[in-house]
């Protein structure tokens, strides 16, 4: 959106990343709008819509502030070898072979100018026609990355409609033991009632009909005894984990 004022590059940009937990408060002073995708999940999306200065701003200092954490997490390490910074673009899959180039060429630019690593995956995100591209290397190298990808971006505009990529939050792990279910919640393990009346009713009755017999054959069961039913209510965020 906009146009190229005449200093140079000036105009509007929306850039998508792919990050873990919470990043308002250190954005804020960029000058560029923040969203940041809501619910439990351990991934977020973080939109950045701005001046290209003012994301490039905001790319700073979302740099520096992976180094200072870097740093922070080294201090009473004994490894001795510094990771380099990673952040997770979104982008839309349309727009990728113009950040390759013919060959790799492109991308290979990118890299030997920048002096950053970036990858593309050569998948798309799920449920989406967007792809991850990984940029790692020092906070100076990811800022000169990320204003090469803009110009790329601007000069090759997503073609056709996007369906942008929405993570989906984690299943709560689930373990049997002693006969009961319990969901993993952080570092407890809580009671889960129906899920315990499932696994029980499961372990008492064979899951297949045996070959031969027109209905399931339950012990000290014949065809003319009538059956009971047991009623189950099971939450939505553990049906997938059962299934």
């Amino acid at each position: 959106d906009g146009k190229v004022s005449e200093g140079g590059l000036n105009v509007t940009l929306t850039i998508r990343l792919l990050m873990h937990g919470k990043v308002k408060h250190f954005l804020l002073p960029s000058g560029a709008r923040i969203n940041i995708s809501e619910g439990t999940c351990p991934e977020r999306i973080v939109t950045i819509t701005g001046p290209t200065d003012a994301i490039f701003k905001a790319f700073s200092m979302i740099a520096l502030k992976f180094e200072e954490d870097i740093n922070a997490s080294m201090t009473n390490s004994s490894v001795t070898s510094k990771p380099p910074v990673t952040l997770r673009l979104v982008v839309p899959a349309s727009q990728c072979g113009s950040l390759i180039g013919k060959g790799g060429s492109k991308i290979k630019e990118i890299r030997e100018s920048t002096g950053a690593q970036v990858q593309v995956a050569g998948d798309m995100l799920p449920n989406s026609t967007e792809r991850a591209v990984t940029i790692s290397g020092t906070p100076d190298a990811i800022i000169q990355c990320v204003k090469q990808i803009c110009v790329v971006m601007l000069e090759s505009p997503p073609k056709g409609a996007t369906i942008p990529y929405r993570p989906k939050p984690a299943s709560a792990p689930i373990i049997f033991a002693g006969g009961q279910a319990f969901t993993i919640q952080g570092q407890y393990a809580i009671p889960h009632p129906d899920l315990t009346k499932l696994h029980q009713l499961a372990m008492q009755h064979p899951p297949f009909t045996p070959l031969g017999q027109t209905t399931p054959g339950f012990p000290g069961l014949d065809a003319t005894t009538p059956t009971s039913s047991h009623e189950l209510t099971i939450p939505n965020d553990v049906s997938g984990p059962i299934v």
